[in-house]
């Protein structure tokens, strides 16, 4: 959602922009957001067709509360890291 908060783009620019995403779970994320009223799809005749999103009214404000958690996310990402590590390495030498 964040990435369409600019503005519409290209299915083919959201899957190169967001890091780590199967073909499947954004095409999967993207039809569901589109099933809920938050994104429109467009498809442009052309060879090959292409395909935009652009977030609804509705969808923008959605993306207004996600961006927040966006950011917090951004904020406490080596917290989160470190935390992560520090589990999986405990768990690991402490298997149950």
């Amino acid at each position: 959602m964040a990435m369409l908060g600019g503005g519409p783009r290209r299915y083919s620019d959201l899957r190169r922009a967001i890091d780590g995403i199967s073909q499947r779970m954004l095409t999967l994320t993207l039809g569901g957001l589109n099933r809920d009223g938050l994104v429109t799809r467009t498809v442009t005749p052309s060879t090959p067709p292409q395909v935009h999103y652009a977030l609804t009214p509705v969808g923008q404000t959605l993306a207004a509360e996600v961006s927040s958690l966006i950011e917090w996310s951004e904020r406490h990402r080596e917290y989160i890291t470190h935390h992560r590590h520090r589990y999986d390495t405990q768990s690991a030498d402490n298997p149950r």
